[in-house]
């Protein structure tokens, strides 16, 4: 019915090959570019194991590298799991820990948040680590990138060793390999599309620029005259 709701006819090539290996409880590592799908790719399998379970403690942790993805991947779960009792609630740095402590005491199943605020929680023994599950890791590799590293190693080493481990990412590194060898067992491994590859309906362009300044002036240029440049991202190589 949610997916009714929300104009979903086909399943994205992630979401179709993802689904089998996840309810059949094996540990998953997914390749997949961001736009193609892969939250409900984790979601909809997760929630329909869900109908089989009581217990209103925390079963579930869903690790992402944002505060905004957070917000983002606890939207599309309240959408996808609208008509069941399941309950979600996120949680990242900033707001206060002791009202999502109590958030999440009213009865959640699963909690979407950034790795430092989770190990806060679990520190605190607002989540009980022996009741988790089913543990989710999103953008491994961005998580890897942002200095997350010994936050996921811990956190990694204070769950059970018997729970289902699900991983997505968009590249397949070194340092995503080592992971899996060390916390994941029987890993099926599921690529959607080539590592690297753009998401379908993506256009890019290249300008060539000679060095800095003249980049800068270049975007400057493209901010102030491109009508299609109303909402932008841009990457830089540090934070300096």
């Amino acid at each position: 019915n949610a997916l009714d709701d929300l104009g979903f006819q086909a399943p994205t090539p992630i979401q179709a090959q993802s689904f089998g290996p996840i309810m059949a409880g094996n540990d998953v590592l997914g390749i997949a570019q961001t736009g193609t799908g892969k939250t409900l790719a984790y979601l909809m399998p997760l929630i329909r194991q869900w109908q089989f379970q009581q217990k209103k403690t925390v079963s579930m942790l869903i690790i992402v590298p944002t505060k905004e993805l957070v917000v983002q991947v606890e939207e599309e779960f309240k959408e996808i799991a609208k008509y069941s009792s399941l309950r979600a609630v996120g949680v990242y740095g900033g707001p206060s820990i002791k009202t999502q402590a109590a958030d999440i005491a009213k009865g959640t199943d699963v909690v979407i948040g950034t790795p430092g605020r989770v190990n806060d929680l679990l520190l605190h023994g607002t989540i009980n680590p022996r009741q988790v599950k089913k543990l989710v890791i999103d953008e491994v590799d961005q998580l890897l990138n942002l200095g997350f590293r010994k936050d996921l190693m811990h956190l990694l080493d204070v769950l059970p060793e018997k729970r289902q481990t699900l991983m997505f990412s968009a590249t397949m590194t070194a340092d995503v390999e080592t992971i899996i060898a060390s916390y994941m067992q029987r890993v099926v491994r599921v690529d959607a599309a080539e590592v690297g590859a753009t998401a379908e309906g993506i256009e890019q362009r290249l300008y060539e620029a000679q060095n800095f300044y003249t980049k800068l002036n270049l975007l400057k240029h493209l901010l102030h005259s491109d009508e299609s440049m109303q909402r932008v991202l841009v990457f830089a190589g540090g934070k300096r």
